[in-house]
């Protein structure tokens, strides 16, 4: 079964990955098409599953732990947040990385991605300066 990459799972990549990714988004958008509303009623009950695979579906790769938890690869991280119906996007990677440097300039990309998806994404300074996205779907199914 198809498991959108939120960030906190383990790497996965390769071709085998990005033909899951191309045919779980393609059934998204049929989904889209068959509701005629954007995002569909299923993305808005699952939020942080569909804000991931329109992620990875435009080509951002997503954050991972390894097998203790520590993280190991650089990218989105999906998470719900405080309010319902909405998630928040961090950029997240090893301690070291460059993270914070690359955050503001990631989020912004992630946030046209999700926005060109038909999601409202904004964007955030959070505690001790840490950038990150509020994504929810727009008041009116299909804006």
């Amino acid at each position: 079964m198809f498991e959108a990459a939120t960030g906190d799972g383990r790497a996965s990549a390769g071709p085998s990955r990005d033909t899951e990714v191309r045919a779980a988004y393609a059934g998204l958008i049929q989904i889209r098409r068959l509701t005629g509303t954007t995002p569909a009623p299923w993305e808005r009950s699952r939020p942080a599953w569909a804000v991931a695979l329109a992620l990875e579906a435009g080509g951002v790769a997503p954050s991972a732990v390894d097998a203790d938890g520590t993280r190991v690869a650089t990218g989105y991280r999906v998470l719900e947040s405080e309010r319902p119906g909405a998630v928040r996007v961090e950029w997240a990677g090893p301690p070291g990385g460059g993270v914070r440097r690359q955050a503001d300039e990631r989020l912004r990309e992630c946030a046209r991605l999700l926005t060109e998806a038909g999601w409202e994404a904004l964007l955030y300074r959070g505690a001790a300066g840490r950038r990150f996205l509020e994504v929810e779907a727009p008041a009116r199914p299909g804006s």
